[in-house]
């Protein structure tokens, strides 16, 4: 008998493997639907399209009427359903609310946010979202929110893109521009403190890095085998490794800002200053002896501080459009020439400013931003655990260990929810034919979530998209950058994988 050699048998083996992925290919109906491999199953698609997570997935639900089961190995715990059935999503998040919790696997991959409102499930987020809804609500803190979000942007974000207009080539990365702001707004808002982000300079602050980085590891936390990238942690290395170093500079900034605040509070006594009007300030002044403990403090700030990042990624995003859709700026500008602006001198020029009270009657404004959202929603995807089992209004039933993951992203693409012009940006959609808002279900828009974990914080973000929008568009023009490539990031709130090059020109302003 003549041997076999290794070098034989392995480009047999190989060969065999060739036939049967082209013997897979040839029993698909379509392209788009990843291969079922014997053992691994659907993982191999899965890791392949990483890259560019939310475009797979639209083109996966665009061609499965909506809904796809995504299977992965034996025992991996690899059981996702996705779905941008706003039908299924209604059911999820509001019918039947208590089947669909976040669940403790989720929790567990979310670790970083600890027993937060996000994380948390039954009566500790019920206590916890009462608690936020009455401070968020009261009319000092929505007031703290308007000044904060104005006195940001005409100290700071207006003389820092004058500079960048006056200098050189005019370019600036305008999404780090509104990470940093938002990131100071939020820190401010949030502990009390601004950090200074958003300086001529562009300082590094360490704490922002930290939460970038981690939620760049969160999304890719969310769709592994959970056994997988519990293996990676317990090895530390690779982004596991990324992700311990950023939830230590995390946990060492808020530890010393709760610390100051503590004492800042100690020290006034029971005398109120416009200092104490920051959320973490409230907690502390809470009789709830819960409330106070620093392990909560820490886990509510941290929360406080993921849903603030969202508003610098809607930003973003919102002016990309509008360098893509030159008529839409241009009605902006004109509807902003029906309300009274402020001016003030930055640079020794005079720039227009608005009271957020005026920007909130402003209908195609508010229906360019929801646009935005629609299609570029901040965080876009959003996760449910099952606790029974239970068929879904699209028929497909649901198994406890099954991870429901809804594709915000993808939804706002779908023809059969938005319309066959689903991918154009058209603020009309959102208007009347009388002038009045076009009202929308919120399991059809969910950017700020649906049902009973609806956003706390959605007036509050309208507020500071409003007064930026405003203000950037009527003193600046925003062009961009020729042959930069702008595409979402993978990451668990909708960065820019590039950034946003962008060119920024002085308007003139208008006195009206």
């Amino acid at each position: 008998m003549v041997p076999v050699s290794f070098l034989e048998l392995s480009l047999s083996l190989v060969f065999l493997v060739v036939l049967y992925y082209l013997h897979l290919r040839s029993r698909r109906k379509n392209p788009a639907i990843p291969l079922d491999w014997p053992l691994v199953r659907m993982l191999p698609s899965l890791l392949g399209s990483l890259p560019r997570l939310h475009d797979w997935a639209t083109s996966l639900l665009s061609v499965s009427d909506l809904n796809f089961r995504i299977i992965g190995p034996p025992h991996s715990g690899m059981q996702l359903f996705l779905t941008s059935d706003p039908a299924n999503v209604r059911h999820v998040f509001t019918s039947n609310f208590p089947n669909y919790p976040k669940g403790p696997d989720f929790a567990e991959i979310m670790d970083i946010l600890g027993g937060g409102i996000f994380n948390a499930d039954g009566d500790s987020w019920r206590h916890q979202r009462a608690k936020a809804q009455l401070l968020m609500s009261g009319p000092r803190f929505r007031a703290f929110v308007s000044q904060c979000s104005r006195r940001k942007v005409e100290s700071d974000l207006l003389p820092l893109l004058a500079h960048v207009a006056a200098a050189g080539t005019g370019e600036c990365d305008l999404m780090d521009v509104f990470l940093r702001l938002t990131f100071d707004m939020t820190t401010t808002l949030v502990f009390g403190v601004d950090p200074g982000c958003l300086a001529i300079g562009f300082p590094e602050v360490r704490f922002a890095r930290a939460i970038d980085d981690a939620m760049d590891v969160l999304l890719i936390r969310n769709v592994l085998p959970l056994s997988w990238w519990k293996l990676v942690r317990w090895l530390g290395v690779g982004y596991e490794r990324k992700m311990a170093v950023a939830q230590r500079e995390i946990d060492r900034f808020i530890g010393d800002t709760i610390a100051k605040r503590r004492e800042a509070v100690k020290a006034r006594g029971g005398n109120e200053d416009s200092d104490t009007t920051d959320l973490l300030s409230s907690y502390i002044d809470d009789d709830d002896a819960g409330m106070t403990v620093d392990v909560f403090l820490r886990d509510t700030t941290m929360n406080l501080m993921l849903a603030g990042d969202t508003t610098g990624s809607a930003l973003s995003w919102f002016f990309y459009l509008l360098t893509k859709n030159p008529h839409v700026e241009s009605k902006i500008l004109e509807e902003l020439d029906t309300i009274k602006a402020t001016t003030t001198t930055v640079d020794g020029n005079g720039m227009a400013t608005y009271d957020p009270d005026e920007l909130s009657r402003l209908v195609y404004l508010h229906a360019a931003l929801c646009e935005a959202l629609r299609l570029y929603p901040p965080v876009p995807f959003e996760h449910k655990g099952v606790v029974a089992v239970e068929t879904l209004p699209s028929g497909h039933e649901v198994r406890p260990g099954d991870k429901i993951i809804v594709s915000l992203y993808a939804m706002g693409r779908m023809e059969a929810v938005w319309g066959e012009d689903c991918r154009d940006f058209r603020p009309e959609r959102w208007i009347c034919e009388d002038g009045k808002p076009r009202y929308m279900p919120s399991y059809k828009f969910v950017s700020f979530n649906t049902g009973p974990r609806t956003c706390l914080g959605k007036d509050m973000a309208f507020v500071q998209l409003k007064v930026v929008a405003a203000t950037v568009v009527r003193n600046f023009l925003v062009e961009d950058v020729p042959g930069h490539v702008v595409e979402p990031n993978v990451s668990i709130i909708l960065h820019m994988k590039n950034g946003f090059k962008a060119k920024i020109k002085r308007r003139q302003v208008m006195n009206n």
